[in-house]
């Protein structure tokens, strides 16, 4: 349990986070988890109007028993109890058309074709911080407050992003499509705390999810089983084709392309008496082309979906400047050196050495060199290209 100088310290920061005046109205979002649930708590002690919106985002009936994600039946209902325990007003709306429109179809297509999607970017993108903002402005919100471990500052009259104070729980890389006006609109009171200070928060609060695991997996796929999820809204991704290695030999037959994705080594079932990979993904041929681990090594990658929050006018003016950046093509992995251009009419991204990991339809988030804990932007992968 939290003592009461940590107490007032966490109140205190969260007051900073938010920047108003208290009394002012905050909506907070409150997914029934320990973090977004702590932030409407602090705020409340802080003096602020706050109301708490919950987004039912699937048929929650079938997720009732699954533990490690979010928005399903047992978290709208830990929402609802927290918000009577906090003694706010609490709201659940019904997403699930929107969520699905949004989220898992385009989560199934992006298999279709040959990429690796990254659904929670998706969903913080279109709706969370689209639709929920807009839901927000309607309640006459003057901001809407999350429980995500990242920073806002306004530097120069401009709002930045930069990385919570935890690094191990930082989520810039997941919220590198929030656009400057929904970071203007946004909050977030978590960024100078780590997780244990806010658990004792959640004890202190009485609140009865202090203890709740956090989420793991992604809230729509039962088990992580997320194959058997594609085959059952994509079937025809189920179309056997070859396995092929990248010097034109086939090596033997797959029963449908959505059940790999770059980088992957085991459930190949070929042997060549050395290690293979999943270097590319050939839907319109329905190719798996497969490789050494080298040839998984990228040296340049072109940006979709490109979103800025840097100090030039935008990622275009950034790249034809040649900028230099940080970039992370996966949020576990560090970010790497590298120089902005424009390719063929697309933003480029060229690493200063290969690396690994990357697939096109994940994220990559561009940081500041100069001021590695800013978020610059970034973009969806749409091609790459290799080292060798």
């Amino acid at each position: 349990m939290a003592s009461q100088a940590d107490m007032d310290a966490a109140i205190e920061a969260a007051r900073l986070a938010v920047g108003l005046p208290v009394g002012s109205r905050v909506v907070a979002a409150m997914s029934g988890g320990v973090d977004s649930t702590v932030v409407a708590g602090l705020l409340h002690k802080a003096g602020y109007d706050v109301v708490g919106v919950t987004l039912q985002l699937y048929d929650h009936g079938a997720a009732l028993k699954k533990k490690g994600a979010c928005c399903a039946g047992q978290d709208i209902h830990d929402a609802r109890l927290a918000a009577e325990t906090l003694g706010i007003p609490h709201y659940v709306l019904d997403y699930e058309s929107r969520f699905r429109d949004a989220v898992i179809d385009q989560f199934a297509d992006s298999y279709l074709r040959g990429q690796t999607p990254v659904p929670c970017i998706r969903c913080n993108q279109t709706v969370k911080f689209r639709d929920l903002l807009d839901v927000a402005r309607d309640l006459g919100a003057e901001a809407m407050a999350t429980g995500h471990y990242v920073r806002r500052a306004v530097v120069d009259g401009r709002t930045q992003m930069r990385k919570a104070i935890d690094h191990s729980r930082d989520q810039s890389y997941f919220l590198f499509a929030t656009t400057r006006e929904q970071l203007d609109y946004l909050r977030f009171p978590l960024a100078d705390l780590e997780k244990p200070q806010v658990r004792g928060v959640a004890l202190e609060l009485g609140l009865r999810i202090a203890a709740k695991p956090d989420s793991q997996d992604i809230c729509f796929v039962p088990n992580g089983d997320y194959r058997t999820l594609i085959d059952k809204l994509r079937p025809e991704g189920r179309t056997a084709g070859d396995i092929v290695h990248m010097d034109g030999r086939v090596l033997g037959a797959h029963s449908g392309i959505t059940d790999y994705t770059i980088g992957q080594r085991r459930g190949l079932n070929v042997a060549v008496g050395e290690p293979l990979f999943v270097t590319k993904l050939d839907p319109e041929r329905r190719h798996v082309i497969v490789g050494p681990r080298e040839a998984l090594l990228t040296a340049a990658l072109t940006l979709d979906e490109t979103n800025w929050l840097g100090d030039e006018p935008s990622i275009e003016a950034a790249a034809e400047a040649g900028a230099p950046v940080l970039a992370r093509v996966r949020s576990t992995r560090p970010p790497s050196p590298a120089r902005l251009s424009i390719v063929d009419g697309a933003v480029s991204v060229a690493f200063a050495t290969g690396e690994e990991g990357v697939a096109p339809g994940q994220a990559c988030a561009l940081y500041d060199p100069a001021d590695p804990d800013r978020l610059l932007g970034g973009g969806f992968i749409k091609t790459t290209t290799a080292v060798v």
